[in-house]
């Protein structure tokens, strides 16, 4: 993961830009690019076929075509995982409210994303016309008031006295608010020249947040009285880590206080799993073996960004008490049952709370009495020639392969929790969309993620239900020249498979993971992998019936 940029990047001087560049699509062009967008995911329409070729004309730029919107919005949901930000680009109404869903999945998991919509010509708005690719009617707002809910920020440009403004100011909302921005472009303006657009866009820096020092401080105090009395205190990341930029101070914070250390599964991949008291993931019934113990039975547990919905509480099943616990968000602390210190950014808290706990006696007892209890877990069972594929053995396969030069992409379903229970290497990444969980996202995702990491070979593991929402963007992935491994977990129809032909899967399964990592690791390689349809982990099972418990509660009493 990547932290966003903080500014807009040019040179110290401004210099002019030729007639033919000086244009509103030239500018949102280079707004791209000063920020880290490298890459625009996009689906041509008659509304957005002019800002398209500025976009294209810009240097350092590149237009991705996607199959349809909502991969392209996926996609830039991944490539924002990758670089800090991404961006996409779509025709009026009928692209946008195609794309809504992989912006409302970024807004759930706090990701910059620019989603930028061709709109109507400009002379068209408060005329009473009806257009098409529109619900016919004559007010245009309809996708604007879509989109308003799972964006941040909203601007309809139509004019360019304003538009730079407008656009720059969308633009830092997003990188401010990590959250994605709608910029909807007339279109008929982006090839229009302005005087405003005669120089290179000027830089300024977005300030960053700062701590309230006595509400920080009076946090640190509070806080460290309160871990000090602890006998067996914990640590557990969670997924906001990743929007307040403090995965770093949090691994300091548990170097200096000697705490054991857990994740929160949708935090995977945002500290590091070689931490010297590392416990696994916490998530309740089904955590990683002897984690909950540990952690339910702390009488002091810090949560960093946590997100507690009926996903990562296994149906609100979680044994937490809330005068136990230090909760720090992004921009607040919570100790116990109260007070809570607002306008304390996570970054600085964490990283100040390190230097004082330093100052004091190390506490590892909770990772000593983690260690009396830990037993380890077996290895799968060797499998039987002509045995059908587990997988278990599957998993236990794709260990193997990982290292710091790869990233784990796993999709909604079991392949949540079989690759939660893969142990990263050292910078090696980890993407999962747990708070939106929509089927599908990992395909866009991997072509973005790996269209902004492509120093890393990425790995999906993706079920064959999901796989087939988003398959196109597959073909996309082929003509960027991406290098991914996608296992493709089919256990849809093993039953009427093994009629027509039973075979050693195992053996195949090798032969096709050497071929991937050999003759054709600078490939794309897809790996179907039959498994039979009950083939599923335990803790699919367990978590499956406490969020069905939790969903069909009765109404309570009116």
């Amino acid at each position: 993961m990547v932290a966003c940029p903080v500014a807009f990047r040019a040179s110290p001087t401004v210099p002019m830009v030729a007639s033919a560049e000086a244009t509103l699509g030239r500018h949102l062009a280079r707004r791209l690019v000063q920020v880290g967008v490298g890459d625009v995911f996009a689906v041509p329409g008659d509304f957005n076929l002019a800002l398209l070729d500025h976009l294209i004309a810009e240097p350092g730029l590149r237009l991705v075509g996607c199959c349809n919107e909502l991969n392209a919005g996926y996609a830039a949901d991944g490539y924002a995982r990758a670089k800090g930000v991404g961006a996409c680009a779509v025709t009026f109404t009928v692209g946008g409210l195609s794309v809504i869903n992989a912006i409302a999945g970024a807004y759930s998991e706090n990701l910059p994303v620019i989603c930028i919509v061709g709109g109507p010509n400009s002379n068209d708005h408060g005329t009473n016309r009806i257009l098409h690719h529109t619900i016919g009617l004559p007010d245009f707002s309809q996708e604007l008031r879509c989109f308003q809910p799972v964006t941040c920020h909203q601007v309809v440009i139509n004019n360019l006295d304003d538009a730079h403004e407008q656009i720059d100011k969308a633009i830092a909302t997003a990188l401010k608010e990590s959250k994605p921005v709608y910029i909807s472009v007339a279109c008929n303006i982006p090839s229009v020249s302005h005087p405003a657009f005669s120089h290179e866009p000027i830089p300024y820096c977005l300030a960053a947040r700062k701590s309230n020092k006595m509400g920080l401080e009076a946090a640190l105090q509070a806080t460290v009285e309160f871990l000090n009395k602890a006998v067996k205190p914990v640590m557990v990341a969670g997924p906001n880590l990743r929007v307040a930029k403090a995965g770093a101070a949090f691994e300091e914070l548990a170097d200096a206080s000697g705490y054991a250390v857990a994740i929160m599964p949708s935090a995977k991949g945002l500290v590091a799993e070689t931490l010297p008291r590392y416990i696994g993931t916490y998530w309740g019934a089904v955590s990683t073996a002897f984690c909950t113990e540990i952690v339910e039975s702390a009488d002091a547990y810090l949560f960093a960004g946590p997100i507690f919905n009926d996903y990562s509480s296994v149906g609100y099943s979680f044994l937490l008490k809330k005068e136990k616990a230090v909760i720090v968000q992004p921009d607040r602390v919570t100790v116990g049952n109260g007070p809570t210190f607002g306008c304390v950014m996570m970054k600085d808290f964490l990283t100040e709370l390190g230097k004082r706990v330093r100052k004091t006696k190390r506490n590892t007892t909770a990772y000593e009495n983690y260690k009396r209890i830990f037993v380890p877990q077996g290895q799968p069972p060797e499998s039987e020639p002509g045995e059908p594929l587990r997988v278990n053995v599957l998993f236990n396969h794709i260990q193997q392969m990982l290292t710091g030069d790869n990233a784990v992409i796993a999709e909604t379903g079991d392949s949540w929790f079989n690759c939660q229970k893969l142990k990263l290497p050292d910078r090696c990444g980890y993407e999962f969309q747990m708070q939106y969980g929509s089927i599908g996202w990992s395909v866009g995702a991997l072509l973005g993620y790996a269209q902004g990491a492509s120093e890393k070979r990425v790995i999906a593991c993706i079920g064959d239900g999901s796989f087939q929402v988003t398959a196109q963007e597959v073909s996309t992935m082929l003509r960027c020249g991406q290098k991914s491994i996608i296992f493709l977990i089919n256990n849809g129809g093993y039953t009427i498979e093994v009629e027509i032909h039973d075979g050693p899967y195992n053996e195949e399964l090798t032969a096709a993971i050497e071929t991937a990592t050999g003759l054709k690791q600078d490939c794309l390689c897809f790996i179907e992998v039959i498994v039979h349809k009950d083939d599923t982990s335990k803790e699919l099972l367990e978590w499956g019936s406490r969020v069905c418990s939790a969903n069909s509660r009765p109404p309570n009493p009116q």
